[in-house]
């Protein structure tokens, strides 16, 4: 048995499609277990460029089954709307490429709505999907699920349960525009007609997979340090990103994850509002952004730049007990005569080398560095560990030792063959 869990360490958009593409080819089931089409993974396959939102990445290769898990939160329009671009591209999606679990929650349009309104007000960051108040609805156990979504009279009936509620919150207290009911109800019973033939128990399915012995590969959304419980809270996401989630957003028992791969850039990026202790607002982190091509796939908002920081990464590798790390964009620290890496955090004379709850309370937060020498070589055209250059190799040699995790997977640039790879995680 060879199931292994990809997450993301930092604060997201680390990488992790191009990794889970890469480990597609030796795996049998890819399986997204969080998180909703917030998340954006952009891969580059030869000179196309393919950004997918709520499909696994998987979806690129032949004779994989794709599953969209029970834990994630679903706009049934968005959903659509990437199986149609993905065909117009010459993929194959069908039922024996893509499967969605039928206890997973449908994103609605006042939940996109209430998303909208709220953040003129919260500044929280979101991007508006609606993401937030589906969890919300799921937490009160007043969600609709695909199950619901593609069998009309339930639809109508949870839609007449829930609405008025939702329908004054919206025009009383969020002083906004109400919906029309029908409207919806005849909008998402089409869309449920055509997302049926997809919908199954997916639980089950995985579960024959294991006992089969075939390959799972579960693909998270986001980062560590945006996980719902051990983020910098309350600028997170809306769901736990940490490995334990592949359990409870699939249905799969912890036994069964064999290993877990943290995806790691070499460097530190966010997007939105929240902490970001080692961002660099000057021309440094503007290079970062530039070399990095560093703006959002699913909103193109610029990322925040910052050097690597090893307190948070630490911080995920506890909580998600990560068994390699996959170094992604480390082409993009070339060309800097020196690469600072933040070990600790210091606040007056105390030295902080663990995340705090909350880091909003240390507005005098300085960052503890230390500085190595970078590399002038272009390395997007190298395929083996011991072709990089000396000071590359010692760059990934000092992040393995501060992180106590080895390198699996190094990026060398953006395509799909631009990459170094150290272990076969599924030999």
């Amino acid at each position: 048995m060879a199931n292994v869990v990809v997450v993301g360490t930092q604060w997201g958009d680390e990488g992790k499609g191009k990794v889970v593409d890469l480990l597609t080819e030796k795996s049998d089931l890819i399986i997204r277990f969080q998180g909703g089409n917030n998340a954006g993974h952009t891969l580059v396959v030869g000179d196309r460029k393919v950004i997918l939102h709520l499909i696994p990445s998987g979806i690129l290769h032949e004779e994989k089954l794709c599953v969209i898990g029970n834990g994630v939160v679903i706009d049934p329009e968005i959903l659509l709307d990437e199986i149609d671009a993905l065909r117009e591209k010459g993929y194959t999606v069908t039922t024996g490429t893509l499967a969605i679990s039928d206890r997973a929650h449908v994103i609605m349009p006042y939940h996109k709505a209430i998303d909208h309104a709220r953040e003129t007000t919260q500044q929280i960051g979101t991007t508006g999907r609606g993401i937030g108040p589906a969890y919300e609805d799921k937490a009160r156990r007043s969600g609709i699920r695909m199950i619901d979504l593609v069998n009309p009279d339930q639809l109508w009936k949870k839609l007449g349960a829930l609405f008025d509620e939702r329908q004054e919150y919206l025009t009383k207290v969020l002083k906004v525009k109400g919906m029309d009911k029908g409207e919806i109800f005849s909008r998402f019973s089409a869309v449920g007609e055509r997302l049926k033939p997809f919908v199954a128990d997916t639980a089950v399915l995985i579960d024959q997979a294991c006992r089969q012995g075939r390959k799972l590969l579960f693909e998270g959304a986001q980062g560590a340090n945006l996980d719902m419980d051990f983020g910098t809270y309350p600028y997170v996401t809306s769901s736990n990103t940490v490995a334990g989630q592949a359990c409870v957003g699939s249905g799969i028992g912890p036994t069964k994850i064999s290993a877990v791969l943290g995806i790691c850039k070499a460097y530190t990026t966010r997007v939105g509002g929240g902490p970001f202790p080692t961002e660099l607002a000057d021309e440094t982190g503007e290079r970062l952004r530039a070399f990095g091509g560093e703006y959002g796939a699913t909103t193109g908002r610029p990322r925040r730049c910052g050097w690597l920081d090893v307190v948070a990464l630490k911080h995920s590798v506890r909580l998600s007990d990560i068994s390699y790390l996959a170094i992604t964009k480390l082409d993009v620290l070339t060309g800097f005569e020196t690469i600072k890496v933040a070990t600790a955090y210091r606040s007056g004379n105390t030295v902080i080398e663990n995340m705090p709850a909350d880091l909003e309370m240390y507005p005098d937060l300085q960052m503890v560095y230390e500085e190595l020498p970078g590399w002038e070589e272009n390395i997007s055209g190298l395929r083996s560990y011991g072709e990089l250059p000396r000071n590359c190799r010692d760059y990934i040699a000092y992040m393995e030792e501060k992180i106590g995790v080895k390198a699996a997977i190094i990026s060398v640039g953006p395509k799909r063959e631009e990459t170094i790879q150290v272990v076969d995680l599924f030999s």
